[in-house]
């Protein structure tokens, strides 16, 4: 469960973090792609543990509410899914040539 929530909270970072404050943006780097403590974070900061605790919460509620908005991640996992059928299909010869078709059509279509 903390490995898929750590992945998902790295995606949700890639996809918004343009979207983040500087602050938020520093917290989350070193929490979740740097793997700092709460304690180191917050000594770098001169802030409290729990003060760093809050603000990454409050972070990850934001990153989920945007995802929840803007889907960013969900249609990211689609394509990557369609690809890896369509890569299957065409490498072992097992897909018709108009599922293949409907596919690229698909993807097209999102983008």
């Amino acid at each position: 469960m903390l490995l898929e929530k750590t992945t998902r909270m790295n995606f949700l970072f890639d996809f918004y973090q343009a979207l983040l404050t500087d602050k938020q943006r520093s917290y989350m780097e070193l929490y979740y792609l740097d793997d700092h403590s709460l304690g180191e974070i917050a000594e770098s900061y001169g802030v409290s543990r729990q003060a760093v605790y809050d603000n990454i919460r409050r972070t990850e509620a934001m990153l989920e509410e945007y995802e929840n908005k803007l889907c960013l991640l969900g249609k990211f996992q689609q394509r990557t899914q369609m690809l890896a059928q369509l890569t299957a299909g065409i490498t072992e010869k097992s897909m018709p040539v108009e599922e293949q078709l409907a596919l690229i059509e698909q993807l097209k279509e999102w983008d």
